[in-house]
């Protein structure tokens, strides 16, 4: 049994509700592994999380990813060995600490090619870009050359989208909400880039398509670009709505679909496609080999130590900041 340090909520709110505590950590068991972090990540889930907008059971434990060391393993975990460089993004949450047991399914070994910081940056965002970009797929799939459209592509999610999809030699048209953040997508591998806040979205990308629409549309902002993203589909065109950074979708009339073109709508989550050890090796394998290879870079852009997470969430809410960032324990 060792004391260790968690970042805490005891009701929904803002920052201010984020409490470093100690706390009691024992051994694993069967099927679940020690893991002390070196490093963990930063998401936007975790905004959600915090003020209540995903209810939770309180007092809880933030944080959705880490990358650390495997201190201890359990009965029937063959996958994983004491001293393994390890990392995550898996529920259950709880990944804002120095140390935590936990389920061994979706903890898989870090190359030593990948930095422990980088290991903890890209684990949820980088496993959100492949479930989205090889796994949620419109009719017929994607083929090189086919054109995407991809919402806040200047953050985490979305910098590595811009790369995979340039790997896959898709053209991805991204938006961002500032200029500065319109170039960063450029630079990371986006074929068009759309500022939302001077442009409107929808008729700028019939304009790229020569009219002709994208075939899928991949969201994580929600009620503020919903009704654009729909105009934006070509028929039988896929709407991926993953996240509502500006709130949820309203409620919608399914006829809707049918009249904008045969559309499909889908509401995926990343822990279904990580249900299964399997498949949660499958698409870290995914990941680490685009990463290894160099088509894809983390950029992890923001560091905090553990003691500054109100103001990490700070930042994040208020969208100031690139790429990813990592508390640091």
């Amino acid at each position: 049994m060792t004391t260790e340090t968690v970042v805490r909520i005891h009701q929904a709110g803002g920052p201010e509700q984020l409490r470093l505590e100690q706390v009691e950590v024992g051994d694993p068991g069967p099927g679940e592994v020690r893991i002390r972090h070196v490093a963990c990540g930063l998401n936007y889930i975790d905004i959600y999380h915090r003020s209540g907008a995903y209810p939770l059971q309180l007092p809880q434990t933030l944080g959705m990813e880490g990358a650390g060391v495997i201190e201890a393993v359990g009965e029937g975990v063959t996958h994983l060995a004491v001293g393994d460089r390890a990392a995550y993004a898996s529920q259950p949450i709880g990944a804002y600490c120095t140390a935590r047991v936990m389920p061994a399914r979706s903890v898989v070994r870090l190359p030593e090619a990948i930095s422990f910081e980088t290991g903890a940056a890209m684990m949820l965002k980088g496993l959100t870009a492949q479930y989205l970009l090889r796994r949620t797929l419109p009719q017929g799939g994607l083929q090189a050359g086919d054109t995407i459209l991809f919402h806040a592509a200047a953050g985490g999610v979305g910098l590595i989208a811009c790369q995979w999809a340039k790997a896959l030699g898709l053209q991805l048209i991204a938006t961002a909400g500032s200029d500065e953040k319109c170039a960063l997508a450029l630079a990371n591998g986006a074929a068009h880039a759309i500022n939302y806040r001077k442009e409107k979205f929808s008729e700028r990308v019939r304009e790229i398509t020569s009219g002709r629409g994208v075939k899928v549309v991949y969201d994580s902002v929600g009620a503020d670009t919903f009704e654009g993203s729909i105009d934006c589909l070509s028929p039988f065109g896929l709407m991926v709505c993953f996240g509502n950074a500006s709130g949820p979708v309203p409620p919608l009339n399914t006829g809707m679909l049918a009249a904008k073109g045969s559309l499909y709508l889908t509401r995926p989550t990343l822990f279904t496609h990580l249900a299964t050890r399997e498949s949660s090796q499958a698409m870290a394998d995914d990941l680490f080999s685009v990463v290894q290879s160099g088509a894809v870079k983390i950029h992890v852009s923001q560091r905090y130590r553990l003691a500054e997470v109100a103001q990490a969430h700070r930042e994040l809410e208020a969208r100031t900041t690139t790429g990813s960032g990592v508390l640091l324990v």
